[in-house]
């Protein structure tokens, strides 16, 4: 007997605990590319890909065959203790497709809050300080010290005190919010003056585009300039990449636009085509500052997500995502900018000029100082009313994010966008 959503959501309830919430009380059967279909037969587009993980689609052939040969072999034997050659392989792509020229290492974990972690621990371990600095509405993990580094409190902090210390802030540029690059950096020399001393701080990290915080890209002038203010102080630049990396930005990886080479970069999400696996790459001399049992997880570095991942990478190149990321926004620019001119008291910002990582920022009256929280909740509630799903994000809660797999075709895209402008439409009236 067929069990329906609300059955499921029901059940959910009972049995898992209410911090883990969920958008939306749909519980998915199957899904193929960019679609799903839920326990009841409702067929979805989906917008969301997983917060960014399914970059190739749901079920990529290539990488459904490269996880089903690899299951026929075996599925641990913990990289730590008896590796294989699937996790050398997929290091040495890794090396190869980092930022810059300078020899890279890599190490393996799980989730994207453990790269961040031990990026933290690599760069105290390389230059024997103790600062970190991150940015306001940065998103960095759930983890205790990834909360720490986590610009937001509600919902990612809230309740979970007190965190790490030795962790500071700094403004990060939003334009449309009148944050001016010039400000962040003239922020960061006040925190050098007032918190912390620059020979004190082991690492700057930064999203190349904010994530959960809005979808805000950084300037390139501004990751320039943390790259020189870096290296003239021998501070650790850390490239959190872990929701633009794998073509999802129209680079392989987001750094790229401003020319920078991060010292040490986090990558997971879209890395393995939905299964768990998570790196940290980077310059090897620094990667090398741990000493040996220093980094590792039972779980890091799946024989299962390093063949999974190693068919990502051949996906993205052999069919040119990276290009395809880019007519994707090209698209929903063209058809994001129509909808904000029929309601331009609604739609502030349409930010598009960074591949698939694509939102809107949604106002009242046409003022950026009003954001339309409930707007927000009410357009994302309907869309999935409507087959489509959508997520939500931002530093005042009030931006739609639009994460389409790579491997979305036109059709889609058309149909898809249809069904959001008839949701804001109907939540508009």
């Amino acid at each position: 007997m067929t069990v329906s959503n609300a059955e499921w959501q029901q059940r959910k309830e009972n049995a898992i605990a209410r911090g883990q919430g969920n958008v939306a009380p749909v519980y998915i059967d199957r899904a193929d590319n960019a679609e799903m279909w839920d326990v009841e037969g409702k067929r979805y587009i989906d917008f969301g890909t997983g917060i960014a993980v399914c970059n190739t689609g749901h079920l990529h052939p290539r990488v459904k065959a490269a996880v089903l040969s690899q299951l026929e072999r075996f599925s641990h034997t913990c990289v730590m203790v008896t590796p294989y050659d699937s996790a050398v392989l997929l290091a040495e792509q890794l090396n190869r497709l980092a930022p810059g020229d300078t020899p890279k290492k890599s190490i393996f974990v799980t989730t994207g809050a453990e790269a961040v972690e031990n990026c933290v621990k690599i760069a105290r371990a390389y230059n024997r300080r103790r600062g970190v600095i991150a940015f306001n509405g940065g998103f960095h993990g759930r983890t205790q010290l990834a909360m720490a580094m986590t610009g937001k409190i509600t919902p990612y902090k809230n309740l979970f005190g007190p965190f790490p210390g030795e962790i500071f802030h700094a403004p990060f540029p939003m334009a449309y919010h009148g944050i001016s690059v010039q400000q962040s950096l003239a922020a960061l020399d006040t925190l050098f003056k007032v918190d912390i001393a620059p020979e004190d701080v082991s690492a700057i990290i930064v999203e190349p585009v904010q994530g959960e915080g809005g979808f805000y890209p950084a300037p390139d002038e501004f990751m320039q300039a943390l790259r020189s203010l870096c290296d003239q102080h021998d501070i650790v630049l850390i490239a959190d990449e872990i929701q633009t990396g794998f073509a999802r930005t129209g680079k392989f990886f987001a750094s790229e636009y401003s020319g920078i080479e991060p010292d040490l970069m986090t990558t997971a999400k879209g890395m393995a085509g939905g299964f768990p696996l998570a790196a940290v790459v980077g310059k090897a001399d620094i990667m090398d500052g741990a000493l040996p049992g220093g980094l590792g997880g039972t779980y890091g570095g799946s024989p299962i997500g390093c063949a999974a991942a190693l068919a990502v990478i051949e996906t993205i190149e052999q069919e040119q995502l990276t290009a395809a990321a880019n007519r994707i926004a090209a698209r929903f620019g063209e058809l994001l900018r129509a909808l904000q001119a029929k309601h331009p008291d609604s739609i502030g910002e349409v930010r598009c000029d960074r591949g698939a990582m694509i939102a809107i920022e949604l106002v009242q009256d046409g003022d950026a100082t009003k954001p339309a929280v409930e707007l927000t909740k009410a357009i994302v509630a309907e869309a999935y009313q409507r087959g489509l799903v959508l997520l939500s994000c931002g530093y005042y809660s009030n931006v739609i994010r639009f994460l389409p797999a790579l491997t979305i075709d036109d059709a889609l895209i058309d149909e898809g966008l249809a069904l959001f402008a008839d949701a804001m439409d109907a939540c508009l009236q």
